[in-house]
């Protein structure tokens, strides 16, 4: 049984120039356990797609069912991590990450246990008192991370979390994340990843949601029967990354003017 369905699901946004189609009839679901990645040209409404899943938008057709109840507000067991991480600078490392805790109203003995518990699963031991602005660009999205996983979301949402980062710490979250992902006794139950970068895609998930040209639809459900930990200089590997990158390139409705992204690309 599908944990998320995106049935039929439409988007537009209406402009001094009348009415812009962002996307088009997508479908697609999410199974659990799975770490699926959403892949396509800019402005293609990747980010948008997440903001539907979470309840933050509202389709203008179809609709997301999330555990086989349509999303119609926020909903509470998801969690996102954002690219510009999204910190509170006035806040310690450890409000931070107790701020969605302290929303959902929990009893401080068990925020400080969560606190605790997730400021240790992503390296922060020794920082909880430090600012933001004390911290470095991979610190403070092991921050955002905490406090995601902290709310014990049922789904991580992922929009370009390591694409503000230098290649090396980016790197390094990327394998971290997977072993928490991987860890049983940690959420979530699934993680929906939004990237730009091909390898990036091929390298954590499971499945690569392509879309295309705007207004996007599903080029492709690409499936990555790699073991792990996935070798990137293999041929299968190139070979998955360059169908990807060929799909993005070669796909969608409409022209596109700009040049095309290399597969290697790690940012926008």
């Amino acid at each position: 049984m599908a944990l998320i369905r995106v049935e039929h699901v439409s988007k537009a946004f209406a402009s001094r120039h009348g009415s812009i189609n962002i996307m088009q009839d997508i479908t697609f679901d999410v199974a659990d356990s799975d770490f699926l990645a959403i892949v396509g040209p800019s402005g293609c409404g990747k980010s948008t797609m997440l903001r539907l899943i979470q309840g933050l938008d509202r389709p203008t057709e179809g609709q997301v069912v999330f555990r086989d109840r349509p999303v119609t507000s926020v909903c509470p067991q998801m969690a996102m991590v954002f690219q510009s991480f999204a910190l509170y600078p006035w806040l310690t490392v450890a409000q931070n990450v107790a701020f969605g805790l302290e929303a959902l109203r929990w009893p401080a003995d068990r925020i400080k246990t969560q606190i605790d518990r997730y400021i240790s699963v992503t390296g922060l031991d020794g920082f909880q008192e430090a600012y933001p602005r004390e911290l470095s660009g991979g610190m403070r999205q092991r921050v955002g991370l905490a406090r995601a996983l902290a709310v014990e979301p049922s789904v991580l949402l992922m929009d370009e979390p390591f694409s503000a980062l230098d290649p090396l710490t980016a790197e390094g979250l990327r394998e971290e994340v997977l072993q928490l992902w991987r860890d049983p006794s940690l959420p979530p139950d699934a993680v929906l990843l939004v990237t730009h970068n091909i390898e990036e895609a091929i390298q954590l998930a499971d499945r690569v949601i392509v879309l295309a040209r705007r207004p996007s639809h599903v080029l492709a459900d690409v499936r990555v029967d790699l073991p792990r930990p996935r070798d990137r200089k293999s041929a299968a590997f190139y070979d998955l990354t360059d169908k990807v990158y060929s799909l993005i390139t070669e796909g969608g409705s409409a022209p596109s003017t700009a040049s095309a992204p290399s597969p290697l690309s790690s940012s926008e």
